[in-house]
Protein backbone atom coordinates (compact mmCIF):
# COMPACT_ATOMS: atom_id res chain seq x y z
CA UNK A 1 0.00 0.00 0.00
CA UNK A 2 1.36 3.22 -1.02
CA UNK A 3 0.28 6.26 2.04
CA UNK A 4 1.84 9.04 -0.31
CA UNK A 5 2.99 9.99 -3.38
CA UNK A 6 5.89 10.72 -4.14
CA UNK A 7 6.05 13.37 -6.93
CA UNK A 8 5.84 16.64 -6.80
CA UNK A 9 1.86 17.74 -6.41
CA UNK A 10 0.21 19.95 -8.88
CA UNK A 11 1.83 21.69 -11.90
CA UNK A 12 3.34 25.11 -11.07
CA UNK A 13 0.09 26.39 -12.29
CA UNK A 14 -0.16 29.20 -9.20
CA UNK A 15 2.60 31.96 -8.88
CA UNK A 16 4.59 31.85 -6.13
CA UNK A 17 7.62 34.24 -4.61
CA UNK A 18 11.24 31.91 -4.98
CA UNK A 19 11.60 32.21 -1.01
CA UNK A 20 7.55 31.01 -1.44
CA UNK A 21 8.14 28.09 -2.95
CA UNK A 22 11.51 27.47 -1.30
CA UNK A 23 10.16 27.12 1.79
CA UNK A 24 6.77 25.28 0.57
CA UNK A 25 8.91 22.39 -0.93
CA UNK A 26 10.69 22.06 2.14
CA UNK A 27 7.76 21.42 3.62
CA UNK A 28 6.28 19.46 1.14
CA UNK A 29 10.10 16.99 1.68
CA UNK A 30 9.13 16.76 5.39
CA UNK A 31 5.32 16.11 5.26
CA UNK A 32 6.70 12.69 2.42
CA UNK A 33 9.65 11.95 4.59
CA UNK A 34 8.09 12.33 8.52
CA UNK A 35 4.56 12.67 8.14
CA UNK A 36 3.16 10.23 5.42
CA UNK A 37 5.09 6.76 7.23
CA UNK A 38 2.98 7.53 10.72
CA UNK A 39 -0.59 8.53 8.67
CA UNK A 40 -2.53 4.85 8.78
CA UNK A 41 -0.83 4.19 12.58
CA UNK A 42 -1.63 7.60 13.54
CA UNK A 43 -5.47 7.09 12.38
CA UNK A 44 -6.01 3.90 13.60
CA UNK A 45 -4.43 4.96 17.05
CA UNK A 46 -6.34 8.19 16.97
CA UNK A 47 -3.57 9.73 18.46
CA UNK A 48 -0.78 11.81 17.13
CA UNK A 49 2.98 10.58 16.64
CA UNK A 50 4.36 12.04 20.25
CA UNK A 51 7.38 12.61 17.61
CA UNK A 52 6.19 14.46 15.07
CA UNK A 53 5.02 17.35 17.24
CA UNK A 54 8.86 18.31 18.34
CA UNK A 55 9.64 18.17 14.47
CA UNK A 56 7.37 20.84 13.88
CA UNK A 57 8.35 22.74 16.27
CA UNK A 58 11.79 22.51 15.10
CA UNK A 59 11.24 23.58 11.74
CA UNK A 60 9.96 26.40 12.89
CA UNK A 61 6.16 25.83 11.57
CA UNK A 62 4.25 26.09 15.00
CA UNK A 63 5.41 29.63 15.64
CA UNK A 64 5.18 30.92 11.34
CA UNK A 65 4.22 34.44 12.48
CA UNK A 66 5.65 35.15 15.73
CA UNK A 67 8.51 37.92 15.21
CA UNK A 68 11.99 36.75 15.41
CA UNK A 69 12.76 38.37 18.93
CA UNK A 70 10.34 35.91 20.45
CA UNK A 71 11.55 32.92 19.02
CA UNK A 72 9.47 32.82 16.34
CA UNK A 73 9.96 32.16 12.53
CA UNK A 74 8.87 35.62 11.35
CA UNK A 75 6.91 35.18 8.22
CA UNK A 76 3.33 36.09 7.22
CA UNK A 77 -0.18 34.56 7.29
CA UNK A 78 0.09 33.57 3.32
CA UNK A 79 3.28 31.41 4.73
CA UNK A 80 0.80 29.40 7.02
CA UNK A 81 -1.48 28.72 4.38
CA UNK A 82 1.19 26.96 2.59
CA UNK A 83 2.62 25.16 5.44
CA UNK A 84 -1.09 23.92 6.36
CA UNK A 85 -2.21 23.08 2.67
CA UNK A 86 0.81 21.25 2.23
CA UNK A 87 1.28 18.89 5.27
CA UNK A 88 -3.02 18.93 4.60
CA UNK A 89 -2.42 17.15 1.16
CA UNK A 90 -0.28 14.22 3.48
CA UNK A 91 -2.30 14.24 6.45
CA UNK A 92 -5.47 16.63 7.15
CA UNK A 93 -5.07 15.98 11.10
CA UNK A 94 -1.35 17.51 10.96
CA UNK A 95 -2.60 20.15 8.88
CA UNK A 96 -5.02 21.45 11.60
CA UNK A 97 -2.97 20.89 14.75
CA UNK A 98 -0.32 23.65 12.55
CA UNK A 99 -3.18 25.50 11.64
CA UNK A 100 -5.03 26.35 14.90
CA UNK A 101 -1.37 26.87 16.35
CA UNK A 102 -0.44 29.73 13.92
CA UNK A 103 -4.14 31.06 12.28
CA UNK A 104 -5.72 31.20 15.35
CA UNK A 105 -3.72 31.15 18.90
CA UNK A 106 -0.66 32.87 17.43
CA UNK A 107 -2.86 35.38 15.65
CA UNK A 108 -5.02 36.26 18.87
CA UNK A 109 -2.33 37.05 20.45
CA UNK A 110 -0.28 38.82 18.00
CA UNK A 111 -3.29 40.80 17.58
CA UNK A 112 -5.10 41.51 21.33
CA UNK A 113 -1.85 40.16 23.48
CA UNK A 114 -0.28 42.98 25.90
CA UNK A 115 4.07 43.16 25.35
CA UNK A 116 3.90 40.96 28.64
CA UNK A 117 1.84 38.17 27.34
CA UNK A 118 3.85 37.96 23.77
CA UNK A 119 6.95 38.07 26.30
CA UNK A 120 5.54 35.60 28.06
CA UNK A 121 3.99 32.89 25.38
CA UNK A 122 5.44 33.60 22.53
CA UNK A 123 8.53 32.22 23.09
CA UNK A 124 7.16 28.87 24.14
CA UNK A 125 4.50 28.63 21.54
CA UNK A 126 7.35 28.86 18.83
CA UNK A 127 9.50 26.23 20.85
CA UNK A 128 7.71 24.02 22.79
CA UNK A 129 3.96 24.79 23.56
CA UNK A 130 1.46 23.56 21.66
CA UNK A 131 -1.69 26.51 21.79
CA UNK A 132 -5.63 25.40 21.57
CA UNK A 133 -8.63 27.73 20.46
CA UNK A 134 -11.71 26.90 23.10
CA UNK A 135 -15.12 28.64 22.39
CA UNK A 136 -17.24 25.94 21.50
CA UNK A 137 -19.71 24.13 24.11
CA UNK A 138 -22.44 22.08 24.13
CA UNK A 139 -25.09 24.56 23.57
CA UNK A 140 -22.91 27.14 21.70
CA UNK A 141 -21.91 26.13 18.06
CA UNK A 142 -23.34 28.40 15.14
CA UNK A 143 -24.86 30.73 18.05
CA UNK A 144 -21.17 30.94 19.29
CA UNK A 145 -22.26 33.00 21.60
CA UNK A 146 -24.50 31.32 23.94
CA UNK A 147 -21.74 30.44 26.19
CA UNK A 148 -22.48 29.02 29.78
CA UNK A 149 -19.15 28.94 30.67
CA UNK A 150 -18.66 32.01 33.36
CA UNK A 151 -15.74 34.21 34.84
CA UNK A 152 -16.25 35.84 38.26
CA UNK A 153 -14.19 38.53 39.70
CA UNK A 154 -12.65 37.55 42.81
CA UNK A 155 -10.06 40.98 43.68
CA UNK A 156 -7.30 40.96 40.83
CA UNK A 157 -8.04 37.83 40.17
CA UNK A 158 -10.96 36.13 37.51
CA UNK A 159 -12.47 32.34 38.89
CA UNK A 160 -13.72 29.93 35.71
CA UNK A 161 -16.40 27.27 35.64
CA UNK A 162 -17.76 25.53 32.79
CA UNK A 163 -17.08 22.99 30.05
CA UNK A 164 -15.78 23.68 26.95
CA UNK A 165 -16.48 20.75 23.96
CA UNK A 166 -14.89 19.91 20.47
CA UNK A 167 -11.43 21.76 21.17
CA UNK A 168 -8.97 21.05 18.69
CA UNK A 169 -5.51 20.65 20.22
CA UNK A 170 -6.86 19.84 23.40
CA UNK A 171 -5.07 16.46 24.39
CA UNK A 172 -1.87 18.30 23.26
CA UNK A 173 -2.51 21.88 24.50
CA UNK A 174 -0.38 23.71 26.84
CA UNK A 175 -1.92 26.87 26.71
CA UNK A 176 -5.65 27.86 26.08
CA UNK A 177 -7.20 30.90 25.20
CA UNK A 178 -10.49 30.13 26.71
CA UNK A 179 -14.03 32.48 26.27
CA UNK A 180 -16.31 33.03 29.07
CA UNK A 181 -18.92 35.41 29.74
CA UNK A 182 -18.80 38.11 32.92
CA UNK A 183 -22.12 39.45 32.00
CA UNK A 184 -24.46 36.68 31.46
CA UNK A 185 -27.36 39.59 31.07
CA UNK A 186 -25.13 41.52 28.42
CA UNK A 187 -24.94 38.77 25.76
CA UNK A 188 -22.07 39.20 23.82
CA UNK A 189 -21.27 41.95 25.29
CA UNK A 190 -20.10 39.79 28.58
CA UNK A 191 -17.69 37.62 26.38
CA UNK A 192 -14.10 37.80 27.31
CA UNK A 193 -11.20 35.77 26.87
CA UNK A 194 -8.58 34.29 29.09
CA UNK A 195 -5.10 32.80 28.59
CA UNK A 196 -5.25 29.49 30.56
CA UNK A 197 -1.90 27.02 31.21
CA UNK A 198 -2.54 23.47 31.40
CA UNK A 199 -1.67 22.94 34.90
CA UNK A 200 -3.40 25.44 35.92
CA UNK A 201 -5.38 24.17 39.44
CA UNK A 202 -8.92 23.77 38.37
CA UNK A 203 -7.88 22.74 34.78
CA UNK A 204 -8.35 19.38 33.46
CA UNK A 205 -9.08 18.06 29.80
CA UNK A 206 -11.93 15.33 29.58
CA UNK A 207 -13.87 13.34 27.04
CA UNK A 208 -11.75 12.88 24.06
CA UNK A 209 -14.17 12.66 21.02
CA UNK A 210 -13.80 9.31 18.94
CA UNK A 211 -14.04 10.96 15.24
CA UNK A 212 -15.44 9.87 11.71
CA UNK A 213 -12.43 11.68 10.18
CA UNK A 214 -8.88 13.64 10.97
CA UNK A 215 -8.73 11.03 13.59
CA UNK A 216 -4.74 12.20 15.19
CA UNK A 217 -6.11 15.45 15.71
CA UNK A 218 -7.39 15.07 19.51
CA UNK A 219 -10.86 16.63 19.70
CA UNK A 220 -11.77 16.80 23.39
CA UNK A 221 -13.49 18.54 26.20
CA UNK A 222 -11.83 20.68 28.69
CA UNK A 223 -13.38 21.31 32.40
CA UNK A 224 -12.78 24.53 34.45
CA UNK A 225 -13.45 24.16 38.16
CA UNK A 226 -13.09 27.10 40.15
CA UNK A 227 -10.10 27.69 37.53
CA UNK A 228 -8.26 31.28 39.03
CA UNK A 229 -6.76 33.10 36.36
CA UNK A 230 -4.75 35.86 36.98
CA UNK A 231 -6.05 39.63 35.57
CA UNK A 232 -2.80 40.07 33.28
CA UNK A 233 -4.40 36.62 31.65
CA UNK A 234 -7.01 38.28 30.23
CA UNK A 235 -6.90 38.62 26.62
CA UNK A 236 -7.65 42.23 24.82
CA UNK A 237 -10.38 44.12 27.10
CA UNK A 238 -12.85 42.14 29.25
CA UNK A 239 -16.25 42.20 27.80
CA UNK A 240 -14.35 42.37 24.57
CA UNK A 241 -14.18 38.73 23.71
CA UNK A 242 -16.74 38.68 20.63
CA UNK A 243 -14.47 40.77 19.11
CA UNK A 244 -11.19 38.51 19.51
CA UNK A 245 -13.26 35.99 17.93
CA UNK A 246 -14.87 36.99 15.29
CA UNK A 247 -11.79 38.42 13.68
CA UNK A 248 -9.73 35.64 14.39
CA UNK A 249 -12.22 33.13 13.21
CA UNK A 250 -12.62 35.43 10.29
CA UNK A 251 -8.67 34.54 9.78
CA UNK A 252 -8.68 31.03 10.85
CA UNK A 253 -11.53 30.16 8.00
CA UNK A 254 -8.84 30.92 5.73
CA UNK A 255 -6.58 28.06 7.17
CA UNK A 256 -9.33 25.26 6.75
CA UNK A 257 -9.64 26.69 3.33
CA UNK A 258 -5.98 25.53 2.85
CA UNK A 259 -6.50 22.22 5.09
CA UNK A 260 -9.65 21.10 2.31
CA UNK A 261 -7.17 22.41 -0.77
CA UNK A 262 -4.51 20.26 0.55
CA UNK A 263 -6.51 17.20 1.30
CA UNK A 264 -8.08 17.66 -2.25
CA UNK A 265 -5.03 17.48 -3.92
CA UNK A 266 -3.53 14.59 -1.46
CA UNK A 267 -6.50 12.81 -2.94
CA UNK A 268 -6.07 13.62 -6.43
CA UNK A 269 -2.31 13.07 -6.54
CA UNK A 270 -3.13 10.01 -5.47
CA UNK A 271 -5.59 8.83 -8.07
CA UNK A 272 -3.73 10.45 -10.84
CA UNK A 273 -1.03 7.64 -10.21
CA UNK A 274 -3.50 5.14 -9.73
CA UNK A 275 -5.75 5.38 -13.41
CA UNK A 276 -2.31 5.11 -14.92
CA UNK A 277 -1.80 2.07 -13.27
CA UNK A 278 -4.76 0.10 -12.66
CA UNK A 279 -5.88 -1.72 -16.03
CA UNK A 280 -9.39 -2.39 -17.42
CA UNK A 281 -10.47 -3.60 -20.88
CA UNK A 282 -6.83 -4.01 -21.48
CA UNK A 283 -5.45 -0.51 -20.83
CA UNK A 284 -4.86 1.88 -18.38
CA UNK A 285 -8.05 3.86 -16.90
CA UNK A 286 -6.43 7.09 -17.04
CA UNK A 287 -6.51 6.62 -21.11
CA UNK A 288 -10.33 6.61 -21.46
CA UNK A 289 -11.72 9.70 -21.84
CA UNK A 290 -14.31 9.48 -19.68
CA UNK A 291 -11.67 9.27 -16.56
CA UNK A 292 -9.47 12.14 -18.43
CA UNK A 293 -12.15 14.19 -18.30
CA UNK A 294 -13.24 13.63 -14.38
CA UNK A 295 -9.62 14.42 -13.27
CA UNK A 296 -9.46 17.27 -15.66
CA UNK A 297 -12.36 18.90 -13.89
CA UNK A 298 -11.28 18.30 -10.04
CA UNK A 299 -7.99 19.65 -11.13
CA UNK A 300 -9.84 22.99 -12.37
CA UNK A 301 -12.05 22.95 -9.08
CA UNK A 302 -9.13 22.65 -6.78
CA UNK A 303 -7.25 25.20 -8.65
CA UNK A 304 -10.19 27.80 -8.30
CA UNK A 305 -10.68 26.86 -4.84
CA UNK A 306 -6.46 27.56 -4.35
CA UNK A 307 -6.31 30.76 -5.53
CA UNK A 308 -9.33 31.39 -3.70
CA UNK A 309 -7.68 30.78 -0.40
CA UNK A 310 -4.42 32.17 -1.62
CA UNK A 311 -6.34 35.56 -2.51
CA UNK A 312 -8.11 36.00 0.54
CA UNK A 313 -4.12 34.99 2.56
CA UNK A 314 -2.58 38.07 0.36
CA UNK A 315 -6.06 40.24 1.61
CA UNK A 316 -5.07 39.75 5.16
CA UNK A 317 -1.80 40.21 4.60
CA UNK A 318 -1.73 43.47 3.05
CA UNK A 319 -4.43 44.92 5.85
CA UNK A 320 -7.39 45.08 3.01
CA UNK A 321 -10.80 43.74 4.12
CA UNK A 322 -10.89 39.94 3.53
CA UNK A 323 -14.25 38.61 5.25
CA UNK A 324 -16.47 37.74 2.49
CA UNK A 325 -12.97 36.52 0.10
CA UNK A 326 -12.40 34.38 3.25
CA UNK A 327 -15.82 32.93 3.83
CA UNK A 328 -16.10 31.87 0.00
CA UNK A 329 -12.45 30.55 0.43
CA UNK A 330 -13.98 28.41 3.19
CA UNK A 331 -16.98 27.63 1.44
CA UNK A 332 -15.40 26.90 -2.26
CA UNK A 333 -12.83 24.60 -0.64
CA UNK A 334 -14.47 22.46 1.73
CA UNK A 335 -17.46 21.31 -0.50
CA UNK A 336 -14.61 20.91 -3.40
CA UNK A 337 -12.77 18.71 -1.30
CA UNK A 338 -15.85 16.58 -0.33
CA UNK A 339 -16.71 15.99 -4.35
CA UNK A 340 -13.27 15.22 -4.89
CA UNK A 341 -12.52 12.86 -2.35
CA UNK A 342 -15.54 11.15 -2.96
CA UNK A 343 -14.98 10.93 -6.81
CA UNK A 344 -11.46 9.70 -5.93
CA UNK A 345 -13.11 6.59 -4.27
CA UNK A 346 -15.27 6.23 -7.37
CA UNK A 347 -12.48 6.17 -9.75
CA UNK A 348 -10.64 3.55 -7.77
CA UNK A 349 -14.01 1.39 -7.38
CA UNK A 350 -14.34 -1.40 -4.73
CA UNK A 351 -10.47 -0.78 -3.75
CA UNK A 352 -11.29 2.79 -3.02
CA UNK A 353 -13.79 1.49 -0.33
CA UNK A 354 -10.84 -0.45 1.79
CA UNK A 355 -8.34 1.15 3.91
CA UNK A 356 -5.91 -0.47 2.03
CA UNK A 357 -5.46 2.43 -0.08
CA UNK A 358 -5.60 6.10 1.42
CA UNK A 359 -8.70 8.08 -0.79
CA UNK A 360 -10.55 6.60 2.06
CA UNK A 361 -8.84 8.81 4.72
CA UNK A 362 -8.84 11.94 2.71
CA UNK A 363 -12.59 11.12 1.98
CA UNK A 364 -13.60 10.93 6.26
CA UNK A 365 -11.27 13.48 6.62
CA UNK A 366 -13.24 16.10 4.31
CA UNK A 367 -16.11 16.50 5.89
CA UNK A 368 -15.16 17.88 8.85
CA UNK A 369 -14.59 20.66 6.11
CA UNK A 370 -17.74 21.75 6.28
CA UNK A 371 -18.34 22.19 10.09
CA UNK A 372 -15.88 23.66 12.04
CA UNK A 373 -14.93 27.11 12.32
CA UNK A 374 -17.84 27.88 10.48
CA UNK A 375 -20.64 25.45 9.14
CA UNK A 376 -21.37 25.44 5.30
CA UNK A 377 -24.67 27.92 5.95
CA UNK A 378 -22.89 30.12 8.30
CA UNK A 379 -20.62 31.13 5.67
CA UNK A 380 -23.50 31.55 3.27
CA UNK A 381 -25.22 33.75 5.74
CA UNK A 382 -21.96 35.53 6.50
CA UNK A 383 -21.56 36.35 2.68
CA UNK A 384 -25.26 37.15 1.71
CA UNK A 385 -25.68 39.39 5.12
CA UNK A 386 -22.42 41.61 3.77
CA UNK A 387 -23.32 41.71 -0.21
CA UNK A 388 -27.25 42.72 0.86
CA UNK A 389 -26.19 45.80 3.52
Amino acid sequence: MSSVLTEGAQPALTKLSDEESMFQEAVRDFATSEVAPRVMAMDEKAEMDSDLIPQLFELGLMGIEIPERYGGTGSNFFTSVLVVEELSRVDPSVGVLVDVQNTLVINAILRWGTEEQKEKYFPLLAREVVGAYALSEAGSGSDAFALQCKAEKDGDDWILNGQKLWITNGAEGGLYIVFATVAPEEGYKGITAFLVEKDTPGFSVGKKEDKLGIRASSTTELVLEDCRIPAENVLGEVGKGYKVAIETLNEGRIGIGAQMVGLGQGALDHTKKYVQEREQFGRPIGSFQGVQFQIARMATELEASRLMVYNAARLKDAGEPFLIPAAMAKLQSSEVAQRISSECIDLYGGYGFTKEYPVEKFYRDSKIGTIYEGTTNMQLQTIAKTLLK
